[in-house]
């Protein structure tokens, strides 16, 4: 009597397996890219925090804010501006690069340290007038 020995995989396995990988797919691809956009975040609010050092020194030496450094070296994510700072106010805020997946994204930091988070267009993301919103659907 002859046996036969079955090598593979028949159809119902691998629709199986095809469905699981899809089910993790779509469980693990959103919270991939959740977790990227507060990693660049980190560099916006990084930089901000530095400009506000920086004038607090400037200001600390020379009672004035107009005339501190206000580049940020090797930005990514985000480019940076303050506008043209007076004697006793300033005010910079960090702009998202569209091409790095955050168009949309702005903080801003002033000289008294009032921080807020403004997204335009961004679904799911809370703008703020109080604080740094780092995390999709946080508040503060």
């Amino acid at each position: 009597m002859l046996k036969y020995q079955i090598q593979g995989f028949n159809l119902i396995e691998l629709l199986v397996a095809i469905a699981i990988i899809g089910i993790l797919s779509a469980i693990a691809i959103p919270q991939y890219f959740a977790y990227t956009i507060r990693g660049k975040i980190s560099e916006a609010t990084a930089g901000l925090s530095e400009l506000r050092l920086r004038a607090e020194r400037f200001f600390s030496d020379n009672r004035t804010y107009v005339g501190f450094n206000t580049t940020i070296a090797n930005a990514r994510n985000f480019t940076y501006a303050c506008t043209t700072p007076s004697a006793t106010e300033f005010t910079c805020t960090a702009t998202g690069v569209a091409g790095a997946g955050l168009g949309g994204f702005a903080y801003t930091i002033n000289h008294a340290n009032v921080r807020t988070s403004t997204f335009t267009g961004v679904s799911g993301w809370n703008n703020s007038t109080t604080c740094w919103v780092t995390k999709k659907g946080e508040t503060c």
